[in-house]
């Protein structure tokens, strides 16, 4: 396994920046190889800024992304309805997805019964793997850090963070009474890219946690995600704060 790149970077404005261009890069890797970009997303409020930048008309990424030639899928979802202020596809199509076409979006329906397992219908029938067939290869993966140590909708604790089978879960999650959608490791671990996204000083000690792990300590669920390719974090200077040395690339 390829081991993690760290990008430490100013502040948030600095992270989406520099998100934005590792994803022009991912997406000209992706057409060039397969003749489309597949794309999951994070929400929360870290990589809202890399979306608005994205859809920008005067920032230098918008020209530069096959926009005709991408598919938008999600990292996972609140049990809400897409309108709800909660929902992550509402955010995302806020500062993005209008720009995409509507066929392209593949959001996780999650106001409906069974929403994980209809997600794992819809990649099984995009990616066109049959039942038994090893998960997809998303061409890039888009993940945040929660204080706790989660990302996508992979809490401490919950069942989701041990699945080892199925593509998608519907984690309860006490501390915030409501279950939630999310793709599962074996998913992230597949994917071709993984790019974490950092920014807060609320983060520096899960972040310390996940990227220098005392031997024998308890994993976080984001110290799981473990790609072949290996992940990158860019994380910003106040995320940052509690790291000790570690290989870098600097921005």
């Amino acid at each position: 396994m390829t081991p993690a790149v760290v990008r430490r970077v100013r502040d948030a404005e600095a992270v989406a920046r520099a998100a934005a261009e590792e994803l022009v890069g991912a997406a000209a890797r992706a057409v060039a190889a397969r003749g489309r970009f597949t794309l999951a997303l994070s929400g929360g409020s870290t990589p809202r800024r890399l979306y608005a930048l994205l859809a920008d008309p005067g920032a230098p990424f918008r020209g530069r992304i096959p926009w005709d030639r991408t598919h938008v899928f999600f990292g996972d979802e609140r049990s809400v309805p897409p309108d709800h202020p909660d929902s992550n596809y509402r955010m995302a199509r806020g500062a993005l997805l209008d720009h995409i076409a509507a066929a392209s979006v593949h959001r996780i329906r999650g106001e409906e019964p069974g929403a994980a397992d209809a997600y794992e219908a819809e990649l099984r029938r995009f990616f066109r793997i049959p039942a038994g067939g090893a998960p997809p290869r998303l061409d890039l993966v888009l993940l945040g850090l929660g204080p706790d140590g989660h990302t996508a909708s992979l809490f401490p604790g919950t069942p989701a963070v041990d699945e080892t089978s199925r593509w998608t879960a519907s984690p309860f999650v006490p501390r915030l009474g409501t279950r939630r959608v999310t793709l599962t490791l074996p998913v992230l671990d597949r994917a071709r890219e993984v790019l974490f996204l950092v920014s807060g000083g609320e983060k520096a000690p899960a972040l310390a946690r996940v990227l220098a792990a005392a031997p024998g300590a308890a994993a976080l669920p984001a110290a799981l995600v473990r790609p072949a390719g290996g992940a990158v974090w860019i994380v910003d200077e106040a995320a940052a704060n509690a790291l000790g040395p570690l290989p870098e690339h600097p921005a």
